[in-house]
Order: C-alpha cells, then structure tokens, then sequence
C-alpha cells in the first residue's frame, strides 16, 4: 500500500488516517500489555468496524479513480491483498504487519555479499542457522550469550524430540 506518494491527497490522506487509527489500537494494546486474548477481542471490536468502513471506501474509490493512477494502484493492491491484510484480527499473537520481522532479517540481507565468503555451502548455511537464532533471541528480548550459554549446557541431554523448548520463542531462563 503506497498511498503516501500520491497525488490525489484528499483520498491518500483519508486512506493513511484509517491506517493509523488500526496502528493507534494496536500502540495501546502493547501499552498496557493486553494478553492476546484481550488483543484479540479489542481488534474485533475496535479495528473491525475501521477495516469494514476502510473497505467499502476502497471499493467504492475504485471505481471513481483512474487503475494505471497511483491511488488507483494502491486500492487495487489493498483488496487485492484483503483477507491476508485482515488475518491478524482473528489472533492476538499476530502482529498488524511483518515490521517485527524485516527489522530482524534486515542484517542478514545487507550482509549477503560477504556471505559468499564463508567457506563452504555447509558454513553459510551455519551461518544463516546462527543469524536466525540470534535474530529470534532479539525478537524475543532475549540475551543471545545466555541463551546460547544456557542451551549449550543443556542439549546434550536434552531429548532430541524436544528441542522445540530450546528454541528462543520458547526458552525460558533458567533459575538460579
């Protein structure tokens, strides 16, 4: 959706103000740290109703706006997209977009020229296994070092049909 570049403002500011009201939900679940079910239920009453109201006015635009145009293109590609944009509201562990996820794999995809220098097809893909990891632990809020300490100590007996747990989404440090 690029309805920032556009030069019929009227409507690209309409379509960026309906957006940000979702955003705005969103910044007050994760202020007072609403479970997902809490989550999940706010977005069916609150951000619900937007998306509805957002979608009548993308069809109804559409049709009063040129297809090769920038805001035409930009509606086309929203409903084009719309059940995939709107999955989020049925689950409260989703996020609203994939920010989360590009910010983590960001390094990796600015690194892959040096990529090509790691000795082996076997070392890049360790390499790409380690990047992942540590791109989990920092999604998670997770110190890379004490995961990777702690799972170190503890794989060797850890039932290998388990190591699930030992991913970091689902690791929990251990107590002292």
């Amino acid at each position: 959706m690029n309805f920032g570049k556009c030069t019929d403002q009227a409507r690209a500011t309409l379509a960026l103000q309906q957006i940000q009201q979702l955003y705005q939900i969103e910044r007050t679940c994760k202020e007072n740290r609403y479970s997902y079910e809490q989550i999940r239920e706010i977005r069916q009453q609150k951000a619900l109703p937007i998306l509805n109201t957002f979608r009548e006015w993308l069809v109804q635009n559409y049709s009063e706006v040129l297809p090769s145009s920038v805001i035409g293109k930009a509606i086309a590609y929203t409903l084009n997209l719309w059940d995939k944009l709107t999955v989020y509201l049925q689950d409260g562990k989703l996020h609203i977009d994939n920010n989360g996820v590009e910010n983590a794999v960001r390094p990796s995809a600015i690194g892959k020229k040096n990529y090509l220098f790691a000795g082996s097809h076997e070392g890049a893909k360790r390499a790409a296994m380690l990047y992942t990891f540590m791109g989990s632990c920092k999604m998670n809020n997770i110190n890379p070092q004490e995961w990777l300490t702690d799972i170190l100590e503890r794989i060797p007996s850890h039932k290998a049909n388990k190591l699930k747990e030992l991913m970091p989404n689902n690791w929990t440090k251990p107590t002292a």
